[in-house]
């Protein structure tokens, strides 16, 4: 729902607390001291005040029932808002090259550091360069790194034929968080 939506629907809850917790009412006949019942006006000073609408007494009076609160849950739940959410984004990872690819070992191997409490899955992106630094390949793994911890990530290349055309490797900078 739009900000301008959300104003009005809250100026509407509003009003109805306000007229809730002062006495007033739309229905008819309530507060019948006046004669004539002809409906609205400040409650009756026999109204208990002090007493809430869940109590075994009760009052008379329409019950309220503050349908905005169930959004806010339902955001909450799925996720699609709402500011009690207790999820945190993460942080993305930092990579560092160890070994690039060579013919007897078709992989690269780089080292991820994780900068977030919680542990997450980042996504490691590898550049395999010939000797004039054209892309020979680029290739990508996701891989689990434990809260505040790093880990040695292996990126494979396609085939191992492919590993003799490297000449030199540049990681991504940064793993995504997935």
């Amino acid at each position: 729902m739009d900000r301008r939506g959300q104003k009005i629907k809250f100026a509407a809850v509003a009003v109805l607390v306000v007229l809730a917790l002062t006495g007033f009412s739309t229905s008819r006949g309530h507060g019948s001291r006046h004669s004539g019942g002809g409906g609205g006006g400040c409650s009756s000073s026999s109204q208990n005040h002090d007493s809430s609408s869940s109590s075994s007494g009760g009052s008379s009076g329409s019950t309220y029932h503050d349908y905005d609160d169930d959004d806010d849950y339902a955001d909450d739940t799925y996720g699609d808002g709402g500011s009690s959410s207790t999820s945190t984004a993460l942080r993305d990872a930092t990579v560092e090259l160890i070994d690039c690819a060579t013919p007897s070992e078709a992989y690269a191997t780089v080292e991820v550091t994780n900068p977030n409490a919680t542990g997450g899955y980042f996504t490691v992106t590898v550049d395999f360069l010939d000797a004039a630094s054209r892309r020979v390949e680029q290739r990508s793994t996701d891989e689990y790194v434990a809260g505040n911890d790093s880990t040695t990530v292996q990126v494979d290349l396609s085939s191992p034929g492919v590993a003799t055309k490297v000449d030199h490797c540049e990681p991504e900078p940064y793993a995504s968080v997935n």
